[in-house]
């Protein structure tokens, strides 16, 4: 049985993707930063359909912390690399402090966690990587300057280690979501003005979920997506556009 290792699970995108792959009969370790109730109630929901998974907790803000969940990316087949932390303020504003918390999250730790991952990936001849990106990679929120740029780097080395790692029979792509109704978007979408704003810019006209992005995932991790490497597939109804 395929093992996978899927950042920031606990909900949201993250968690879809986990259910989603454990559908598919991977066995799933599930992390969360902090709330280990949520990542349980995951792995209660993967059990419920006759799924393996277990959790693990780590920030990924603090290296000692990423060095332990590295052990559990060192086993993994599939590798989905989810977990971002994002700080709205004006560039003006951000502080060295903000800067270090968003890079070290969502672009540091994604690099530690790959090489972690890819000794394992190499000596089977095959394995399974994804970043989660965003659509302001291409299309920056005026106030997320470091969230966009850090997301941009992350895609950037996702598509550099794609060419490397094809001949060990690893495939390296991202996904980058756009607007999808999490929890994370929530309080900001429930003010029907900014709403109509949002879903203007969207040529689809409405939201994503996080099972639009799961489906995505899922068939990159299959082997119906054994021949895609190095791509970075927007997940936005079009507002990449």
């Amino acid at each position: 049985m395929k093992q996978a290792l899927v950042t920031g699970s606990s909900r949201g995108i993250g968690r879809a993707i986990a259910v989603a792959l454990a559908r598919e009969g991977v066995a799933v370790t599930v992390h969360c930063t902090a709330n280990t109730q949520k990542a349980q109630q995951v792995c209660d929901e993967i059990r419920a359909f006759g799924g393996q998974a277990q959790w693990v907790q780590a920030e990924l803000s603090d290296p000692e912390q990423v060095e332990r969940l590295a052990e559990v990316a060192a086993k993994a087949d599939v590798l989905v690399l989810n977990a971002s932390v994002q700080i709205k303020k004006q560039w003006q504003q951000i502080t060295r402090e903000d800067c270090q918390l968003q890079l070290q999250t969502n672009f540091v730790a994604s690099l530690r966690l790959i090489q972690s991952a890819v000794p394992h990936m190499q000596a089977q001849n095959w394995g399974r990587i994804i970043t989660v990106g965003s659509v302001q990679e291409k299309k920056p929120h005026p106030q997320m300057l470091v969230y966009s740029a850090s997301k941009a780097a992350q895609t950037n080395m996702a598509l550099s280690l794609a060419g490397q790692l094809a001949p060990y029979g690893i495939t390296v792509n991202n996904i980058a979501p756009g607007v999808i109704y999490t929890d994370r978007n929530r309080e900001a979408l429930s003010d029907m003005a900014y709403a109509k704003v949002v879903t203007d810019s969207i040529p689809m006209g409405c939201y994503g979920t996080p099972e639009d992005c799961a489906g995505a995932v899922q068939m990159l991790c299959s082997e119906a997506g054994r021949y895609i490497t190095g791509q970075s597939i927007y997940i936005d109804g079009g507002k990449s556009l």
